[in-house]
């Protein structure tokens, strides 16, 4: 009996579905319980509408395209996704909040693959600072994603709901799940809309709103009425309310999931059986993306050439590194390269050029961001290259610049004898103390006794010292 009110309620999701023109498959139900959606919200009428759209010739175009151009590095990040116990589907998140463009960056200042925001990703270990924005390395940014959705998900409990609160922040969605447990149990009981308790619940949760009580005590409401006999569903919390201005989900969230789902259900209309797409079907089966530590100081260039492909290949798969080169502050960095160039990497790993370095010598009329600008860098660089703590710049004033090969041939103002070797020799003279020539050079005079293997800052007339 049960198998036949299953198949009953099968055939008319397949029939509701069918009357407004899309053909579900059961792969299409495998994307709502692998969100831990019922399967009933496939008839749910805002997403028929927008897969509809979806299915328009010029938005299919655009979808193949997105994905086409995804296709080297999209293996990588579903191999990270399974890793890490993402279900699949969530591929198609980063597509809806990016479109599988590396270097994204929105209105609010949310950046890369995964729209983190600068405080959101920091807390979940991504660097930005001169030399890198990790935003933006598919990679590092894709295990961060994993882990705030980890995160999302204990919380809650739902795949949808990580979803959701990973687009309008956990605070609104326990919002949202109290106001609507506390209107679903009101519809139940309703002698209890006047009750003191809920009349105390609803003024704390408006106090909340509008910013006259700490998120603590709307916490405190949502802990009680999550242990009640009632349990709000993606239906309830999505439901738009009438007559209310604050809804409990906003509706470019309400969007968003609808939009995630779409866009995966899109992955099985025929379209994307043809010959010309099929190769898409198969993305994530084999390893596309290696990610190898590369010495720093190194430029993107200069790994590029060595590995016999294009800087500008290379890059596309590197732009969270700034100016393109490996930060000269570590050692060893992670880059991104295609995995088919991994053998040759390993083999010429220790015969890439070095990065080269200009010496600039401050003229009349000089300004950090006209050098800058010259030298094809930026002033965060030039900054801490050179430990600048103002932008102040002094008349014959030494400022060493990275530069790659290519840079150093052209631009003539570089004379014979303008490089920077990796280090010097000083010989002592009178008057000379350790804190002077450490200031002379600009480095920090705990360094110049390491270099040196000094015990003691006792220097003696005629002493050579290393300067690195």
């Amino acid at each position: 009996m049960r198998k036949l009110i299953a198949m009953f309620l099968l055939f008319s999701i397949y029939s509701y579905a069918s009357l407004i023109g899309s053909n579900f498959s059961q792969r299409d139900l495998q994307i709502l319980e692998d969100l831990d959606i019922k399967s009933s919200f496939i008839t749910d009428y805002k997403l028929q509408e927008l897969y509809g759209k979806y299915q328009e010739r010029r938005n299919s175009h655009t979808y193949i395209a997105n994905l086409n151009e995804a296709s080297l590095f999209v293996p990588r990040v579903k191999d990270i996704l399974r890793q890490e116990g993402i279900p699949d589907v969530f591929i198609y998140m980063a597509m809806a909040e990016s479109n599988f463009d590396i270097d994204a960056r929105s209105y609010a200042k949310a950046t890369g693959l995964w729209q983190f925001m600068s405080r959101t990703g920091k807390k979940y270990g991504l660097k930005v600072d001169s030399y890198v924005d990790e935003r933006m390395d598919l990679v590092k940014s894709t295990v961060a994603a994993t882990r705030y959705l980890n995160t999302l998900n204990s919380m809650f409990g739902k795949w949808y709901l990580a979803a959701i609160s990973y687009n309008c922040g956990e605070g609104r969605v326990i919002e949202a799940l109290t106001r609507a447990t506390i209107d679903l149990y009101i519809e139940a009981n309703p002698e209890e809309k006047d009750s003191k308790k809920i009349k105390a619940f609803r003024k704390t949760i408006k106090d909340y709103q509008e910013r006259r009580v700490s998120f603590y005590k709307l916490s405190r409401i949502y802990k009680e009425v999550s242990t009640w006999n009632i349990k709000p569903d993606i239906d309830d919390i999505l439901r738009e309310q009438k007559g209310v201005d604050r809804q409990y989900i906003p509706k470019e969230s309400r969007d968003y999931i609808r939009k995630i789902i779409a866009l995966a259900m899109m992955n099985s209309q025929n379209f994307i059986k043809t010959e010309k797409n099929s190769h898409l079907l198969n993305i994530g089966i084999s390893n596309t993306i290696a990610t190898v530590p590369v010495k720093g100081g190194l430029h993107l260039r200069n790994i590029a050439k060595t590995i016999g492909m294009s800087y500008e290949e290379l890059y596309g798969l590197n732009k969270h590194l700034k100016q393109s080169i490996i930060p000269p502050t570590q050692k060893y960095y992670t880059i991104n390269i295609p995995y088919s160039r991994l053998t040759r990497y390993n083999m010429n790993k220790d015969s890439i050029p070095d990065t080269k370095y200009a010496m600039h010598t401050v003229k009349r009329g000089d300004t950090l961001s006209a050098i800058a600008r010259k030298y094809k860098t930026s002033t965060n660089i030039i900054r801490k290259q050179n430990k600048l703590k103002t932008d102040r710049l002094s008349i014959n004033q030494k400022l060493l610049l990275p530069i790659t090969s290519e840079m150093f041939a052209k631009v003539n103002l570089f004379k014979k004898g303008s490089l920077k070797r990796n280090s010097k020799k000083h010989t002592v003279r009178s008057g000379e103390s350790l804190y002077s020539i450490a200031k002379k050079y600009r480095i920090d005079i705990k360094k110049l006794m390491k270099d040196n293997n000094l015990k003691n800052n006792l220097l003696k007339i005629g002493d050579r010292l290393v300067i690195r």
